[in-house]
């Protein structure tokens, strides 16, 4: 809590047929990426959507939104939570959801929410930020420019990575500082999510 505009990464379970009743939010880029089952959001825009495993959804609550979030399967659905302080306050609330599957970021680190205009295939978020998925077979390596100034968070959804020397094991949380370069080299097959904040 509190890495730059970070301001939380939940680990959540929600197990069938239960979830999180509407409730409020405000001023916050709320990223949701689900590693097991699938999340169904409903909010006070009227959007609607289901978001599988793999897949990204962001609400940006701006001026303010009442959402839900319910876990319509048959078992138990695992998901990371990622709350960033956007730039500005205010401004119509949003929701968008969209598949990235996990063959496209095979190797390779892939964007997949972001507040810079040069990252066009991402979901946009109000914030000067990147959210990152990679998936990585024994022995592979990616690398990442973070730079000074940057916060750096990573954790592993599943499998174990070396990060610039330290290995993170799933589920486990790197925050990263002061580093030009985030080395990351997959001891176990894994798949990660990075967040870059200012």
């Amino acid at each position: 809590m509190g890495r730059g505009s970070l301001r939380v990464w939940n680990d959540d379970e929600i197990a069938p047929n239960t979830g999180f009743p509407p409730h409020p939010h405000a001023n916050m880029e709320i990223i949701t990426y689900v590693r097991e089952g699938a999340v169904t959001h409903k909010d006070s825009l009227g959007n609607q959507g289901r978001t599988e495993a793999g897949d990204v959804q962001v609400m940006s609550a701006g001026s303010g939104i009442r959402h839900a979030e319910y876990n319509l399967e048959h078992e138990p659905t695992r998901l990371f939570q990622i709350w960033i302080t956007p730039k500005s306050n205010g401004g119509s609330p949003a929701w968008g959801s969209r598949p990235f599957p996990k063959a496209n970021r095979s190797g390779r680190l892939v964007t997949l929410a972001s507040g810079f205009d040069s990252d066009h295939d991402a979901l946009p978020i109000r914030a000067r930020a990147r959210v990152l998925g990679a998936t990585l077979k024994v022995g592979e390596t990616v690398e990442y420019a973070l730079g000074e100034q940057r916060h750096g968070y990573l954790v592993p959804a599943f499998g174990a990575v070396d990060v610039n020397g330290v290995r993170i094991d799933a589920r486990d949380g790197a925050a990263i500082n002061d580093v030009a370069v985030v080395r990351i080299t997959a001891i176990e097959h894994s798949e990660l999510v990075m967040v870059d904040v200012p």
